[in-house]
């Protein structure tokens, strides 16, 4: 097998061959080595590379493949962390100059878990500061580019864990998602990011209240069953996580050996709110939905009316944010990037009536999402209301395109995404298609709270009908 074929494998298929040693983790782990090395200073993807500790871990993967050992579900896999993340004795910056050389004495529990399935870890994937926003640049490490235009950005917050997924940097990344965070940067790169039910997998430990009962953790890959492979691997109950509950004991990978005869679809290209979207984006979702009729599954247009959350969602984020920095706000205002500023002093000047008329808002959200669910079984919606798009926001502000007569902004950019973490549903974003410039386009699949089974099988169920692994970025 030639080196880029095994970059772009499954981690599923990888997992066989390591279990029969066809191929070993070692050999894996040194090719796609290889490869980041060559490609990562083109699109900055990854910000802290782990390559030692990748060998040692692909060592002893291959080592206990020879003794006879168990298993882990992801043994010998190279796997990423995104930089909001613990890893235990390497750097971990938040994206922000603030925790520039912080060094955490522990993992945290999604970390633990990733690691004792027996991945093997290459390094932390670039975010923006704090993840405050849905593009990836921050002040130590720079802009992370998409890999299918580098002059455009990957989106955000988990861009250098979609940018490398997309590029062959590695099967599996960790991504987090408080907004949109997981599914912008798929949509923006070409992969699928899956964003489980709020609680499914626990968060600890951790120390910010920014996004506090909002960011779901979850998967960044190629291929829908490499996803389910990672859910069975993070979730469940963890006593340090008072949101999370109890693992559901489910396989995920063993889901899709039988599609559900009926499911009743529903789309919307604008939840009722937005007003915004870009017409290769709109064309190229309204034709991935007419593809789930091949299965003969009910799809129609729904008239769902979500009241405009998008003050709420940015009141709730900023009152976090102001709570969290409004010491280093004050004395350290220099080092934060132009948009978290903005976002703490909004955070500074709300009152607790506003913070009681967002979370009102988002209780009302929920309740039309619950009456929704009553009739279908599914919600399709674009991802973004545009494609990737080159910001150039870092030291002035962020840049957004505008459509028509009428720029984007930083939420409006989420329009899609955010209210789903108001909800807590589960979420993912798969490509749909591809722009006449050659950049991807995402569909979101919205599925009932608990319910990331049928959202998988849906999601499978659309990568079988219209596939999109077989397109690879081209680097000179």
């Amino acid at each position: 097998m030639k080196k880029d074929e095994i970059c772009y494998i499954s981690a599923y298929e990888m997992l066989e061959k390591i279990k029969t040693q066809e191929l070993t983790s070692t050999e894996i782990t040194e090719t796609i080595i290889e490869r980041v090395e060559k490609i990562n200073p083109i699109i900055n993807a990854y910000c802290t590379p782990t390559f030692d500790l990748a060998r040692d871990m692909a060592k002893n993967a291959d080592n206990a493949v020879k003794k006879g050992e168990k298993l882990g579900l992801l043994h010998g896999i190279p796997t990423s962390i995104k930089d909001l993340m613990l890893l235990k004795g390497i750097r971990t910056t938040y994206g922000s100059l603030l925790h520039e050389n912080f060094i955490p004495d522990e993992d945290e529990v999604v970390v633990e878990r990733l690691k004792n399935a027996g991945c093997v870890i290459l390094g932390k994937t670039n975010t923006p500061e704090f993840g405050s926003v849905g593009l990836t640049n921050n002040k130590i490490f720079g802009e992370t580019k998409n890999p299918w235009d580098t002059e455009t950005n990957s989106g955000g917050s988990s861009g250098g864990a979609a940018s490398s997924v997309a590029a062959g940097l590695g099967p599996l990344a960790l991504g987090s998602d408080g907004g949109g965070s997981i599914r912008l940067p798929s949509s923006c790169c070409g992969v699928y990011g899956l964003k489980p039910t709020f609680g499914r997998i626990p968060r600890f430990p951790h120390e910010t209240i920014a996004f506090w009962s909002m960011d779901h953790y979850g998967p960044i890959v190629r291929y829908v069953k490499d996803a389910a492979l990672m859910l069975n691997v993070m979730k469940g109950h963890h006593p340090g996580d008072s949101n999370s509950f109890p693992d559901d004991n489910i396989d995920y990978t063993k889901i899709f050996e039988d599609k559900p005869r009926k499911l009743k679809i529903g789309y919307s290209m604008t939840l009722g709110f937005n007003k915004i979207l870009e017409e290769e984006v709109r064309e190229s979702v309204l034709n991935g939905v007419q593809k789930f009729e091949n299965y003969d599954w009910d799809v129609e247009e729904t008239k769902l009316k979500i009241k405009n959350p998008g003050t709420a969602f940015k009141t709730l984020v900023s009152i976090g944010y102001a709570y969290d920095l409004q010491k280093d706000y004050i004395n350290r205002p220099e080092v934060i990037t132009p948009d978290l500023k903005a976002t703490i002093r909004l955070g500074l000047d709300n009152n607790s009536m506003n913070i009681g008329k967002a979370r009102e808002q988002r209780k009302r959200v929920y309740e039309v999402m619950y009456q929704y669910f009553k009739e279908y079984d599914v919600l399709i919606t674009p991802t973004t209301p545009h494609p990737a798009f080159k910001p150039g926001w870092l030291e002035t502000g962020t840049t957004f395109p505008t459509i028509g007569k009428k720029a984007l902004n930083t939420v409006s950019w989420m329009s899609y995404t955010f209210p789903f973490n108001m909800t807590g549903l589960p979420a993912a974003s798969i490509p749909s298609g591809w722009t006449s410039s050659g950049l991807p386009i995402g569909m979101q699949i919205v599925g009932k709270r608990y319910d990331e089974k049928t959202v998988l099988q849906v999601s499978k169920a659309f990568e079988e009908i219209a596939p999109w692994q077989d397109k690879k970025p081209q680097f000179k």
